[in-house]
């Protein structure tokens, strides 16, 4: 049956429909962080995928280290950009996420604080020290303490040391495992509390303030994870390229200083 010059228009029509609504849905993405400091980036980010890009990303906030990735893998966020390869690698291990790096963020040095001690040397035998409960975090504090000489690990290779591996403890320290999120309430309520970057800007900590800290050259660089196969999507590229630019480079040092290094540089 032929096909009328009105029926002709009406189909191409419907298909230009179809191809803006198609390309309003890959024009938007939801992305998932840290409250606090790390979000004000990722803002700085969505403005700067806005302008370049004409990419909408909608922010999502989270308060703990397990639900982003859950989130992620349910299809509730499109990436995520919080956590360094190690916990990434871990949590895939541990959970079966079906997970991918799109691109680096920052280093977020880990630091041990105290509200108590101006220096580590005056750090008592028998002090409480808080650590992160989370994979990696955990043995990355252990990893500084064993480098510092004040422990001996069996494996100071291994990043997910946990306190019992720890085979020498001449100073009878005793390790409380919490949420990373809540060391800085903590934090006089110990002698030693680690607390990543990430969380020692709103309790009004810098990285100048640790007793121990991370340098520049900590492999723990954090990463913009999507679903294996994203990686490769056109608007998770356009985040990237956004996050990766001076701009957001620049609102890190303004809210970390020395705290955030960039990653991709």
């Amino acid at each position: 049956m032929p096909i009328s010059l009105k029926q002709t228009l009406g189909v191409a029509a419907m298909g230009l429909g179809l191809a803006a609504g198609s390309a309003q849905a890959a024009d938007s993405i939801k992305v998932g962080t840290m409250a606090g400091p790390e979000s004000d980036i990722m803002q700085t980010a969505a403005s700067v995928a806005k302008e370049q890009y004409d990419l909408d990303v909608e922010i999502i906030e989270f308060s703990d280290y397990v639900t982003p990735n859950a989130a992620l893998d349910d299809g509730s966020l499109d990436a995520n950009a919080y956590q360094h390869a190690p916990y990434m690698e871990a949590m895939v291990k541990d959970r079966g996420y079906d997970f991918a790096v799109a691109g680096k963020t920052f280093v977020y040095p880990i630091g041990a604080y105290s509200a108590q001690y101006d220096d580590i040397d005056a750090l008592p035998d028998g002090a409480t020290i808080a650590l992160p409960n989370d994979p990696t975090n955990e043995g990355r504090a252990l990893i500084l303490l064993h480098d510092k000489g004040l422990i001996e690990l069996n494996d100071p290779e291994n990043l997910e040391a946990t306190p019992i591996d720890v085979v020498d403890n001449p100073h009878d320290y005793d390790f409380e495992e919490i949420e990373a999120a809540q060391m800085p309430r903590v934090l006089r309520d110990v002698d030693l509390a680690f607390i990543n970057s990430t969380f020692t800007q709103p309790a009004g900590l810098t990285l100048d303030d640790a007793l121990i800290k991370e340098g520049p050259e900590s492999p723990y660089v954090n990463l913009i994870v999507v679903r294996d196969g994203d990686q490769d999507r056109e608007a998770i590229q356009n985040l990237v390229k956004a996050y990766q630019s001076d701009v957001v480079a620049e609102k890190a040092e303004e809210l970390f200083g020395a705290g955030a290094v960039p990653g991709w540089k």
